[in-house]
């Protein structure tokens, strides 16, 4: 059996990245009626993120839950969108996302807010490396549509470079002037 294996070649284990953290959003036993009796097996849901703005999440099923753990974090690292972070801590904007029954919002935060937000989005943010963000999660509380429709919003996120490109404008012209937005708001306080 070892010289089978000699003559394969190496075994091609993609090497587990250091640079990738994993959290376990939810684990689920699930059980096949057969002849006999039951068969059980375990679904796992698992995100995965550099915690510098890429993220990705997925699912496996095994009759064991390492195994499960193992082949949706796989998956996960498969499946990673990039997302545009200002600052390097919070969203450029306001945004929902959407899937099933399951709707999200998300706005962006000051800093020192932290992340408000429930189980899987949470574990999304973080994974992300999103300091502060408030969200709420409107409908479905099933973990996997929770998760795919903040992802959805994610996608929808646009950072003021992409879209300065996408126009061919300078980031400038696209962003409002910080003086003139305070020269004018002390304007109707002393007009008030």
């Amino acid at each position: 059996m070892a010289e089978r294996e000699n003559r394969r070649g190496p075994r091609r284990d993609r090497e587990e990245t250091p640079e990738f953290a994993d959290r376990l959003v939810a684990i689920n036993r699930v059980s096949k009626t057969v002849k006999g009796g039951k068969r059980f097996g375990f679904a796992a849901l698992v995100v995965v993120g550099d915690q510098k703005g890429r993220v990705g999440f997925g699912k496996g099923k095994a009759k064991e839950v390492p195994e499960a753990i193992r082949k949706a974090t796989e998956q996960a690292k498969r499946q990673m969108i990039r997302v545009q972070l200002r600052e390097g801590r919070t969203l450029h904007h306001d945004m929902e996302g959407r899937h099933g029954a399951g709707k999200v919002v998300m706005r962006t935060a000051p800093e020192g807010t932290g992340i408000i937000a429930g189980g899987p989005m949470r574990a999304v943010f973080e994974m992300l490396g999103i300091k502060d963000v408030v969200s709420k999660s409107i409908g479905s509380q099933n973990p996997y549509n929770m998760i795919r429709a903040t992802m959805d919003g994610l996608k929808k996120e646009a950072s003021p470079r992409s879209v300065a490109q996408r126009r061919g404008k300078k980031v400038a012209d696209i962003l409002p002037k910080r003086e003139d937005n305070v020269e004018s708001s002390a304007q109707v306080v002393e007009e008030v």
